[in-house]
Parts: C-alpha cells; sequence; structure tokens
C-alpha cells in the first residue's frame, strides 16, 4: 500500500498561478523577476495556512530557474527546477527560528551566507517564524540582512509581525497575506475533488470553508478528515456531522418562529438544540451571526457579503423579506446583549431563553409602537371628523346667568346624554382611565372643541341634549396602562427609553418618622452597592420638610449636587412605592463652605502675626530683621 500524503502537501502551488488569494503578492513578486528589482530581504506576515511558505518557496525556485518563462513562471524542466523539486537544491536553505533561535544559529547562518553558490545565481534562506528569535539573535542578525553579498536572498516568513524588531522590518519588503475567501476555498477545494474522484455537494465545501476561517492548510486538513468520514462523498450533513456544526436549517426554524411570536415552538427547538450537545453560548453567536446574514440580504447591493453557497443564499433573501428592518436591529441588539452577559450568567439557559422570549414578542411592540406613530401623524382635524359626529341643535331652551364651573367627568365610551338637575350640569357616562374636561359657562358647553347650549335650572323639564362622542386619542405604548409594567414593558424598552420614574395617582398619608426611616434604608442600600458619594450625600444632610410632601437636603458642592441628580430617580421610587404617595419630591440646596487657607510660608506667617500686632512691622524695619 503507498503512503498517504495529504492533500496540503500533495496539492501544494509549485507556481506563482496556482497560488490561491494572494494575487496582489504574487503579481508583484513576478514583475519583479522580469524587470530584475530583487530586494535583498523579504518578510512574509500573514495568518496561519495562507501561503507564506509556499510563495518563498516558489519565489527561491523561479529566481534560480535557467529558463525562465515569459509570464514570470519557473518552467519546472531544468536541472536548477528538478534539484529544486527533488528536495537536494544547495542553492536554498530553510532554517527554523523556532528552533535555532540563538546567537550561535545566526552566527552559524552569517558564515555560510559568504560562500557563493556553486550553480545558479542566487543563494536563498528562508528563514520560517523569524519573530522566534531572540533580541540577540535580531541585533546579530541586522548588519548581514542590510549589507549581504549581492548572491544572497533572504526570504523571512512569520505570523506575529508586531513581535519582529523595527530596526528588522526596515531592511525588508514586507508582503501582508490576507485570509482566503471562502469562495476562493471552496473552489480549489471542489477541484481538488474532481481529481480525486470524490463526490461533494458546493453547501458541504462552503462550510469546510468557513469553518476554516480563512486559513487554505486547515480547510484541506479538515476535508481529508470528512472523506474518510463519509467514505468519499462529501456532503453537507456528513460535514456538520464530522465537525459538530450547528445545521443552516435550526437557524432558519427558530428566526420563522420568531417572526410567528410561537414562543412554545422557539423554545423546544432550543431544548433540541441543547441536547445534542452545543453551548448556548455557541448558539446565541450563531443567531446573531444569521440576523446579520438576513439584514445583509435585504438589498441585493449587500448580497455580496453573504459568504454561503447559492442554495443557503436563496433561503436568506427569501426569509429576508418576511422580517422588518426594525426588527432585525432590535433582535440583533437583544441577542448581542444576551452574549455579552452569558458567561457573567449563573443561570446561562434562563438567559437565553430570556432573550429568544424578547425577540418573539419583538414583532407586537413594533406594530404598537408603530400603530402609537401613525396615529399621532393624523392632523387633528381629520381626527374630529373621524371619530365625533355633527351635533344637531336641539330646541333652545330659556338661558340662566349661572357662574362658571369647572367639572371633571370620566371619558366617555357610550353616547352620554347631557341632563339638567338643580343648576348642575351632569352626564351620564361608562368611567374609563381618562378624564375629560367639562366647561359650563354663561351661554355654552365646551367639550373637547364641540361647543353645545347650555340648558337653565328651570321647573320645565329639560328636553335632552344630543349625544356626544367625546374625542379618541391613542396613546403611546411606553405610556398606557395597560401595557406599562406588564408583559411587554420590558420590549418596548427596547424601542425606546422608558421615564425613569414610577407613575402613580397615590395620595396616601405618612408620617415624618416613617420617611426618615425609609430614607435610612435606602442610605443602607446604596452604601451596600459601593456608592460612597451618594452615602455621604444622604447621611450628612437630614431631610427638612419645607411645604407637605416636598422635602430639602442641603449639599456641600455642585458635584455631590449633580451626584445626588443622576441618583435621584431611584431614591424617589423607593420613597413613594413605600409610602404609597406620588407627590413627595426632594430638592436640593447648595451650602458652600470658605475653607479658611491657613498660612504656610515664611512671609504668610509674618503677615498672619502683623495683622494682629501691628507693631511687628516696625520692629522688622528699625531692627532690619530679614525673613527666614
Amino acid at each position: 500500500m503507498d503512503n498517504f500524503i495529504v492533500s496540503a502537501r500533495k496539492y501544494r502551488p509549485v507556481t506563482f498561478e496556482s497560488v490561491v488569494g494572494q494575487q496582489h503578492v504574487t503579481n508583484t513578486l513576478k514583475n519583479a523577476i522580469k524587470n530584475n528589482q530583487l530586494a535583498q530581504a523579504f518578510l512574509f506576515c500573514g495568518p496561519r495556512g495562507v501561503g507564506k511558505t509556499t510563495c518563498a518557496r516558489i519565489l527561491a525556485k523561479t529566481i534560480n530557474c535557467q529558463n525562465l518563462q515569459p509570464n514570470g513562471e519557473a518552467c519546472g524542466q531544468c536541472d536548477s527546477c528538478r534539484a529544486f523539486q527533488n528536495g537536494n537544491s544547495f542553492n536554498v536553505h530553510e532554517l527554523d527560528a523556532a528552533s535555532n533561535n540563538s546567537v550561535d544559529d545566526i552566527r552559524s547562518l552569517i558564515d555560510q551566507v559568504r560562500i557563493p553558490p556553486q550553480a545558479g545565481r542566487y543563494k536563498v534562506y528562508i528563514i520560517d517564524e523569524v519573530h522566534m528569535l531572540s533580541q540577540a539573535a535580531f541585533n546579530a542578525f541586522l548588519k548581514t540582512l542590510e549589507e549581504p553579498p549581492h548572491y544572497t536572498i533572504f526570504i523571512l516568513a512569520t505570523t506575529e509581525k508586531h513581535k519582529i524588531l523595527p530596526t528588522i522590518l526596515s531592511r525588508c519588503q514586507i508582503f501582508d497575506f490576507n485570509r482566503i475567501k471562502v469562495d476562493d476555498m471552496a473552489n480549489h477545494l471542489a477541484s481538488i475533488a474532481q481529481k480525486e474522484n470524490i463526490s461533494y455537494e458546493p453547501d458541504g465545501l462552503h462550510i469546510i470553508a468557513q469553518k476554516a476561517d480563512g486559513g487554505l492548510r486547515d480547510a484541506l486538513s479538515m476535508f481529508d478528515q470528512i472523506v474518510s468520514f463519509s467514505g468519499g462523498k462529501v456532503t453537507y450533513r456528513s460535514v456538520i456531522d464530522n465537525l459538530n456544526i450547528l445545521d443552516y436549517d435550526y437557524y432558519f426554524n427558530i428566526t420563522d418562529s420568531l417572526l410567528n411570536e410561537n414562543t412554545a415552538k422557539t423554545l423546544l427547538l432550543f431544548d433540541e438544540i441543547l441536547a445534542k450537545g452545543f453551548d448556548g453560548s455557541h448558539f446565541i453567536t450563531g443567531l446573531s451571526g444569521h440576523l446579520r446574514n438576513l439584514l445583509v440580504g435585504k438589498d441585493t447591493a449587500t448580497l455580496k457579503l453573504l459568504e454561503v453557497s447559492e442554495g443557503i443564499r436563496q433561503k436568506y433573501m427569501q426569509q429576508a423579506q418576511q422580517a422588518t428592518m426594525s426588527f432585525l436591529l432590535s433582535a440583533m441588539n437583544i441577542a448581542n446583549q444576551c452574549d455579552l452577559n452569558y458567561r457573567l450568567s449563573k443561570n446561562q439557559r434562563l438567559q437565553v431563553e430570556l432573550a429568544l422570549l424578547k425577540i418573539c414578542h419583538l414583532q407586537s411592540a413594533l406594530n404598537l409602537a408603530a400603530l402609537s406613530t401613525n396615529t399621532d401623524n393624523i392632523p387633528k382635524d381629520e381626527v374630529k371628523k373621524k371619530t365625533e359626529p355633527q351635533p344637531v341643535a336641539p330646541p333652545t331652551p330659556e338661558l340662566v346667568k349661572t357662574p362658571p364651573v369647572s367639572i371633571d367627568i370620566p371619558k366617555l365610551t357610550t353616547p352620554a346624554t347631557p341632563v339638567v338637575t338643580n343648576g348642575t350640569y351632569a352626564a351620564a357616562s361608562q368611567p374609563t382611565n381618562e378624564a375629560a374636561n367639562l366647561v359650563v359657562n354663561e351661554h355654552a358647553i365646551s367639550y373637547h372643541g364641540t361647543t353645545l347650549p347650555s340648558a337653565s335650572p328651570q321647573p320645565v323639564a329639560a328636553k335632552p341634549a344630543p349625544p356626544v362622542v367625546p374625542k379618541i386619542s391613542l396613546s403611546s405604548p411606553s405610556q398606557s396602562p395597560s401595557l406599562k409594567g406588564g408583559a411587554f414593558g420590558a420590549l418596548i424598552a427596547e424601542a425606546e427609553e422608558e421615564d425613569p420614574y414610577i407613575r402613580g395617582n397615590d395620595q396616601e398619608t405618612y408620617t415624618l418618622d416613617s420617611f426618615l426611616k425609609l430614607w435610612q434604608e435606602y442610605a443602607a442600600q446604596v452604601k451596600a452597592d459601593g456608592k460612597a458619594t451618594l452615602v455621604t450625600i444622604l447621611t450628612s444632610s437630614t431631610p427638612v420638610m419645607l411645604q407637605p410632601h416636598i422635602f430639602e437636603i442641603i449639599v456641600s458642592n455642585r458635584t455631590q449636587e449633580t451626584v445626588f441628580r443622576d441618583e435621584k430617580p431611584g431614591l424617589m421610587n423607593h420613597l413613594r412605592t413605600k409610602l404609597r404617595n406620588f407627590s413627595i419630591e426632594v430638592n436640593t440646596r447648595i451650602d458652600e463652605q470658605t475653607v479658611v487657607r491657613k498660612p504656610y510660608t515664611a512671609l504668610e506667617k509674618f503677615q498672619h502675626m502683623a495683622a494682629k500686632n501691628p507693631q511687628l512691622v516696625e520692629l522688622k524695619k528699625r531692627f532690619n530683621l530679614e525673613l527666614d
């Protein structure tokens, strides 16, 4: 049985044209060879498995080729090319700096450089992992690297350019190798599969290319592994099973459930993913990437950013049309926040489930917000025409002048009939959460912009007025009593910032002792949270009641006033909810104390004493004394 050779070695490029995804480097090197403008030192840097050492070997073989091709490629047939391919070339020397990183190794290298090549034009030294050289070795290498013999070329390769001394970098031509694109890598794998008579699916090769993260050597290693696993058939299913990758279908199904607000199916799919051994962090990261791909797929101009196969691309485009831009942005924000909090959470599964539930009900919250915005944009005249019928003039009764009266009545949900009873105007209605204001004056009744004749308290039975339909106004979701603090509270907070204060109408009485007790409790709570400045403000000054429910505390400076203002919502919510009185208000007053500066220098001390005893000045002048 022949020895097996891995694909990374068997299909290693031997010409510049066969290098994958590094055309900017290969074109530059070929032009330099054709124009005979080779530098004395090159530095190839970039991630692992992108072709640094391969390009170094191709360059070493090409510059010594005895029959150079017009396109700048080596012929592969001359004695120099055959010697290089067989591994017995005396002109190409490779040094592993990871294991030969001392000053003695560099000295030995310098001694070899002095010997000219016996055949060929150049002696090429390829130093791999050059960043592993010691500081002393770098310093010993500087002079030779800057001014080597005319027949010597150094090619340095590294994955960590930032560890190389600037003096070394300044003596080299630097070539940065890019990560290989997914499409280029998948096409290269497809060509190898065809040469090896291996059946494959394009989706499977794209998964391998994405998993390789830009490194072709990693992709070829995974390719060999999957070929052995699947018996020569590289399919999408065999790839995700062997590489432990979460299937695309899971993300598409979960996204459909989120768009349809199917919480049960969403949680069951997440439980199935956990049962297969996938981590919650891995899932939420993949969900963020899936939502990003949907966002990219909504516009044809950004479709090129989708690094997936054509079949998966069509799925993304189809599902992207079902989701709105607002939904995708808000969902990505929730998923990203969950990813940040995942490792700090003690109940990590609950962290992901909460994020999924928020995203699941996000569509309803966005629809409510859009409905409120559309209603607010309708002109008042249009709303009035739609919600209020034209009033019919009733019979005119005798009018009696009465003083203006302002009455607050509940908002009417059914048509109400005004009735005059003993000089008081009333309306039969069903109460709701909002109140409507009704004003009765000498001659007319004004109700939300609609004017009706008034009635007088005559003994004659009053005739009923026509039904009045109050003006309907839709409040925004963040202020709606039915939503605030309810199931949608957390969802609406993702779309718009809520008021930091808790609102209410309670006006219960309380004692000053109970107020001060709650004040001290909040100070202890703040102290436990480590907010030292706020603790100083709360404990150094006792609140003083200026008016009913209005208190004042004294702060020393504007810095303390700013700190208290920032933390005031938490204090107000604590006091108002505990005492069940939402009229409580605490204000601050700055009482800056002037600091008496003590005399420090000898002159200041003398002036201080002379202010108390002026005769010291005369004494100093008479005896010509000096201040030490």
